[in-house]
């Protein structure tokens, strides 16, 4: 085959390989593979030594031309490629990188994990219960009978007949006392629901965090003086509290636990109805009944029980007058708790 012929095949196979090439690797290779030093045009020149002096100057031109032609071609190819490299050399990857953003702790978990802290610190347990449950833990073991609001429709959200979302953590008191003998001491902190309408101050879903302590000679002056000493560390020392009689199925005496929050503005006003107080938690002393339910003995057995909301509770502690901010995902404003 003469050099005319060779050249002619080698552009052919040249452009078809540069056809089905999509990276600047592959070019390389087919750069290598035609114009290397010991590529296809090389051996060409090789070739030059053995032709016939009066056709080497012809043979010679037509290499060079095919050579150029094929540099060509790869240059082309490649320039977009080599630009992108260039790009790269140019960076400086000893320099340091751009800074991320550090990632904030939820309100919610900030307030959680202080309170279960604070009580840990007094020697109680963490419990924790299913958010899915069935009427008997999360209302009758706890004496709120068949006709008690609270089991209605508008309060409770129903999976099927007998079963709800749990609509307070304290039907993880329940299974503790069926699971455990007394002395108990726990607190339960978890997520309940309730078919409530989404307001400033209210949200379909919220946190829990109760607590249940159970032994013999217990008395309401001791839960009084928990709770007192649970304040202190929460707001401060100088947190002023007081206790009003109130009512709660599941226990007898019942009280609600109220902090002095204040009357310098408008919206303290708001907050407290004028009174300058805000209630912050649930307690009492547990209700025979519901020691009858779960089997415990009331003669030989005292206890009480408190709950208070994470989200009252970060709302107070934070300034925080709306409830919706907590699930809204601003980053505005998570980006304020680390």
């Amino acid at each position: 085959m003469s050099i005319k012929d060779q050249t002619k095949k080698i552009k052919k196979d040249f452009l078809e390989r540069l056809d089905n090439c999509s990276s600047y690797d592959g070019s390389q290779i087919i750069k290598n593979d035609y114009l290397g030093r010991k590529g296809k045009l090389s051996e060409l020149y090789s070739k030059l030594q053995s032709l016939p002096r009066s056709e080497k100057a012809y043979a010679g031109k037509q290499i060079n031309d095919i050579k150029i032609f094929l540099s060509q071609k790869i240059e082309s190819f490649t320039s977009s490629f080599t630009e992108k490299k260039s790009d790269l050399d140019k960076k400086d990857f000893t320099l340091p990188g751009d800074p991320h953003p550090l990632g904030s702790i939820h309100p919610i978990t900030l307030v959680s994990e202080q309170i279960k802290d604070i009580f840990s610190k007094l020697g109680f347990s963490l419990a924790y219960g299913p958010e899915v449950d069935t009427e008997f833990f999360n209302f009758d073991a706890l004496n709120i009978k068949d006709d008690h609001p609270a089991r209605d429709m508008q309060d409770t959200f129903y999976i099927e007949p007998g079963v709800v979302l749990r609509t307070h953590t304290s039907n993880t008191q329940i299974h503790t006392m069926l699971k455990k003998d007394p002395p108990i001491k726990i607190i339960a902190p978890g997520r309940v629901y309730r078919n409530e309408d989404i307001s400033v101050r209210s949200y379909c879903l919220f946190h829990q965090i109760e607590g249940l302590y159970i032994d013999k000679n217990v008395t309401f002056g001791d839960l009084k003086g928990l709770l007192n000493y649970f304040a202190k560390e929460f707001f401060g020392e100088n947190v002023k509290t007081r206790f009003r009689p109130s009512f709660f199925p599941f226990t007898e005496p019942s009280a609600e636990m109220d902090i002095y929050w204040g009357l310098e503005t408008e919206s303290d006003y708001r907050i407290t109805k004028g009174t300058g107080w805000l209630e912050i938690l649930g307690c009492g002393m547990v209700d025979p009944e519901v020691f009858k339910s779960v089997k415990i003995d009331s003669e030989k057995w005292t206890g009480y029980a408190f709950g208070m909301g994470i989200e009252r509770m970060a709302m107070l502690k934070y300034g925080i007058h709306d409830i919706r901010l907590f699930y809204e995902g601003d980053i505005r404003v998570l980006r304020q708790f680390r």
